[in-house]
């Protein structure tokens, strides 16, 4: 019985996830499908004042106002290209393991693509990039290179603040 239980939890730590794969400019990038609540088209946004450029601003979706981040903007500093496949996708934002599930949204450019793979084939780059400390290890495919962004490190403490005023405590 406990061969049984052994082969179960080997099997379970080599499951392939399925990522949405997305663009910033050339480059790519992954978000894991389970942090994923829904993918939408662009929609209008309320502005938030005072916040940084790539705040994209705010909605009202099913009840509640959805905060939206570029995340083309907040890499590089260019906002998404307008593009059919532009997507506003609403993920589960947890900024620590024992906090709340907050919607945010985050605007993806090209977010049309998935990936199916083992999440350990994600390998480390090499650099220490303290500045964007969501862009998470690399996969190398037959396209090339793809970047996994680490969603609970997304947020800084401070635009956390901002954006879910009552997160402000999490870690």
């Amino acid at each position: 019985m406990s061969e049984l239980l052994a082969k179960r939890a080997a099997s379970a730590q080599t499951r392939d996830s399925l990522f949405l794969v997305f663009r910033i400019g050339s480059e790519r990038y992954a978000l894991e499908a389970v942090e994923i609540a829904e993918v939408l088209p662009c929609l209008q946004l309320k502005g938030i004042a005072h916040a940084p450029a790539w705040v994209a601003g705010v909605f009202a979706h099913r009840g509640a106002m959805v905060p939206v981040i570029d995340v083309s903007a907040m890499t590089f500093g260019q906002p998404a290209v307008a593009r059919t496949s532009t997507r506003l996708v609403l993920v589960h934002y947890r900024p620590g393991p024992d906090a709340a599930d907050y919607r945010l949204g985050l605007i993806l450019e090209q977010a049309t693509d998935t990936l199916r793979c083992n999440p350990q084939d994600f390998q480390p780059y090499g650099l220490d990039n303290r500045q964007a400390p969501y862009l998470g290890p690399v996969l190398e495919d037959a396209q090339g290179l793809v970047q996994r962004i680490r969603l609970k490190d997304l947020l800084s403490p401070e635009i956390r603040a901002l954006l879910f005023p009552d997160a402000a405590e999490a870690p």
